[in-house]
């Protein structure tokens, strides 16, 4: 019998589908086979049948639960990646390239080294390759990332005072666009609208379609619309409780109508 589980390669980091003949349990650490090697990772969760969206074929193999040795070279190459993002920003430097790089990982197996970068525009780092290869004696690969990723790596404190959604626990994040704040009747500052990223926060895609429901029907700020015969100009809507309020009258008295309400 095949077992699915999902394993992170760090904490709150995005899950994978592993599979093995193995009955695991949840918090054990693994050795798992990937694309880019041998990795350290943790069982996180058991995949029941319905819930795997994956062919089976497709999925790679959980190759042992890690001993205390893989545990200690786990903590060896961590200890090494650190250097590695040490010695690579002094050859950035050194080599007048503009971009910073967020951070290093070694394989588990030592095959290849990892480093995210951000920068403005493409950069030509094959000279840093070339001398990173040199001292290190494995595959080097520098993958830019974008301002969102560098959020997801780096971790923070977001504006609602919990840790960003995106290093917690977004598996895949979505395109966000500014129709999204303007549905939700969101002030456009971005100062309020744009995450620890500089990019429109994430959570706007959480209830925008409820938003889309809600608004429906309803009139724009400024929109003349009748009311018990009078036209009256709307000054503000109030989407989720769809209620609307108008200047109506000779007097401008405000009022409050749900707009069903109103004929």
């Amino acid at each position: 019998m095949i077992n699915i589980y999902e394993v992170i390669f760090k904490e709150r980091g995005k899950k994978y589908y592993f599979k093995s003949e193995q009955t695991i349990e949840v918090d054990t650490q693994v050795i798992v086979e990937t694309e880019k090697g041998e990795q350290f990772g943790k069982v996180v969760n058991k995949v029941n049948e319905d819930q795997n969206k994956v062919p089976v074929a497709e999925i790679k193999e959980i190759i042992r639960i890690a001993t205390d040795k893989d545990y200690d070279t786990y903590l060896k190459n961590c200890k090494d990646a650190t250097a590695a993002l040490k010695k690579a920003k002094s050859l950035v430097k050194e080599l007048n390239l503009d971009m910073d790089i967020i951070n290093v990982v070694f394989t588990f197996d030592r095959k290849q080294l990892l480093f995210n970068f951000v920068a403005d525009e493409r950069i030509d780092f094959r000279e840093l390759a070339k001398k990173l290869a040199a001292i290190y004696k494995t595959r080097i690969e520098l993958r830019q990332i974008g301002a969102r990723d560098k959020a997801r790596e780096i971790a923070g404190i977001g504006p609602c005072g919990q840790v960003l959604c995106c290093s917690n626990f977004l598996q895949h994040i979505d395109s966000v666009s500014m129709n999204m704040a303007k549905n939700q009747g969101v002030s456009l500052n971005p100062q309020k609208i744009n995450g620890m990223c500089s990019r429109l926060l994430c959570c706007l895609t959480y209830e925008d379609e409820e938003y889309k429901r809600c608004n429906k029907g309803l009139p724009s700020v400024g929109q003349k619309i009748n009311v018990d015969g009078e036209f009256a100009q709307v000054i503000s809507v109030n989407i989720l409780k769809r209620e609307v309020t108008v200047l109506v009258g000779n007097e401008k008295k405000e009022i409050s109508y749900p707009y069903e309400d109103i004929k």
